[in-house]
Order: C-alpha cells, then sequence, then structure tokens
C-alpha cells in the first residue's frame, strides 16, 4: 500500500500543470506552518526569517541579497483566508485556461504574471513619494498576481463565458472587469497598496497574452521553453538501446486489429497531448496521424 507521501508525489506527476501550481502552493504554505509552531515552541523567530527570505522586498538593496524573491513570493502565503481565496481563483481559472490555452502556457503564465506583477510593485514604491517612507521595510507576497495574469487572459480570449454564481449569471469579462476595479479601490485607499500593484501588472500581462495569441503570437513560448530545459535537468535519463536480432529483421504480417488498437492508442495519447498543451505543441507526425484519423 502506499504511503501518504508517495500519494502526494503521485498526484503532483500524474495531475497537470494547475495540480502542480497548487501544490506547490499548498506546500509552501505548509512548511510556513510547521516553522510557525516551531517559533512558539522554541521561542525562535524561524517563521519570520523564512518569510523574510521568501517574500519580495521592494527595498533594492535587500532584493539584490535575494533576487530568488522575484520567483519565491509568489508561492508564500501566510493567512489562511489570503491561500484560500487565491487557490480558489487559481482552480476556477486554471481549468478553463487548460481548456484553450494547455498546461505548459498555464505555469508559464502564472509565473511572467508573477514577475512582471513583482517588477511593477518594486518599480512603484522606488518611484512615487508615497511609499518613500515605508520602501525600506515593505514586502509582497501571495499567488495573486499571477492567478490574475491566468483570469485576465481567459476573459479576454472568451470575454462571454458565463460565470454562475448562486442563481445569477455573468460573463468572466465582468468578473475579470469587478476584480480589476476592486484592486484600484484598494490601491486609493491605501489598502494593500502593493499587492494591488503586482495584481495589475499580473492582469495587465494577461490581457497582452491573450490578444497576442488571438493574432497567432505565443508570447509564453520563450519562457516556456526555459522551464522545459530546466526541469529536463532533473529528468532520469535512460540508457536503454534497442536491440534488433536477426529474426526480427524478417518480414512479418501485421494483424489488423492489433493496428487498429495502435492507432487509437496513439490518438489517445495525442488527445491527452493537447488537453495539457495546446494543439501547437504536437509535432508534423502526430497533427498528420490526427488528420488521418479524422479522415477515416
Amino acid at each position: 500500500m502506499n504511503s501518504i507521501w508517495d500519494q502526494i508525489k503521485q498526484f503532483f506527476k500524474e495531475g497537470g500543470a494547475l495540480n502542480q501550481l497548487i501544490m506547490i502552493n499548498l506546500g509552501v504554505y505548509v512548511v510556513f506552518l510547521l516553522l510557525r509552531i516551531l517559533s512558539f515552541l522554541f521561542q525562535v523567530n524561524i517563521s519570520g526569517f523564512f518569510i523574510d527570505y521568501m517574500a519580495l522586498p521592494s527595498d533594492l538593496s535587500k532584493l539584490i541579497t535575494r533576487p530568488w524573491s522575484l520567483l519565491t513570493y509568489m508561492f508564500l502565503h501566510q493567512g489562511f483566508i489570503h491561500i484560500l481565496f487565491n487557490m480558489l481563483w487559481l482552480y476556477f481559472g486554471g481549468r478553463l485556461f487548460l481548456e484553450y490555452f494547455g498546461g505548459r502556457r498555464l505555469i508559464a503564465t502564472y509565473l511572467l504574471g508573477g514577475l512582471i506583477g513583482g517588477a511593477i510593485y518594486i518599480l512603484a514604491y522606488n518611484l512615487f513619494p508615497a511609499f518613500s517612507d515605508v520602501v525600506s521595510i515593505s514586502n509582497n507576497r501571495g499567488a495573486s498576481a499571477g492567478v490574475m495574469a491566468i483570469i485576465f487572459a481567459i476573459a479576454t480570449y472568451n470575454p462571454r463565458f458565463p460565470v454562475r454564481l448562486l442563481v445569477l449569471s455573468f460573463p468572466l469579462w465582468g468578473v475579470a472587469v469587478f476584480a480589476l476595479i476592486t484592486d484600484l479601490i484598494a490601491l486609493g485607499e491605501g489598502n494593500n497598496p502593493g499587492g494591488s500593484l503586482a495584481h495589475l501588472g499580473g492582469a495587465a500581462f494577461g490581457y497582452f497574452m491573450a490578444r497576442a495569441y488571438s493574432q497567432g503570437k505565443d508570447l509564453t513560448e520563450g519562457f516556456a521553453g526555459i522551464i522545459d530545459r530546466f526541469v529536463n535537468l532533473f529528468k532520469p535519463k535512460s540508457n536503454l538501446r534497442k536491440v534488433y536480432s536477426n529474426v526480427d529483421s524478417a518480414p512479418r504480417s501485421r494483424n489488423p486489429r492489433k493496428t487498429a488498437n495502435q492507432d487509437e492508442d496513439k490518438l489517445n495519447a495525442i488527445l491527452e497531448k493537447i488537453s495539457q498543451s495546446g494543439y501547437d505543441s504536437l509535432s508534423k507526425e502526430e497533427k498528420d496521424h490526427l488528420f488521418k484519423f479524422g479522415k477515416d
């Protein structure tokens, strides 16, 4: 019987891009909770050090010493309500995103939205006088910028998609605009201005990403390629080689039923790849096979 840890690893590997993003966010939150418990028991501020090195500082002198925070901040949450609503938004928007863009672009959009949102947060805090008194002590955290990029990409690509809330139904573009207005109000009132600025940056990237995709341009392709190369570094390389004997070199008659089953298995694999990464991720051979199967 598999352990809980084995089941979690299997869920992470086989659950697709959306589950992986959610699991990473939840995993970081669990680590924070454990460190907070240890901080209380030993009366040492371990969780505070964890937040300090994972959150995105607005002070440029601090940012230079922890550049990784541009990435880690978008997986960091301190409050339960904060991570709950972010993960609900991520699950809702991510499910729709997968239908149109695939898992590869989901991860790239989340990360690029978070990076751009973080950059705008840092830039604003160092440029505008309103933040001059707090720039040295402020930091940013949370998945909201990446989530907003996903929501706005879908709302731009399919704005009339119906969203049902209780007995009422709203177009997706209306939900996205409501979220945007909420951030603008919060920014004007000085309520979490750093988070609101990051949200706006993520939303802007999602909008332009979807507009470009509609015109045949993929703004995530280069970044997605970098992610692929990074992930491949940790994949085990197979040393197996095909060995052909003299017996196997003799021609054999093909079993029609076996060939049909193989074609169907290949088609199912291609359809699964489309659902995860989109049609554009298919090779020429896979596209030809899909076209051939559709003609039969």
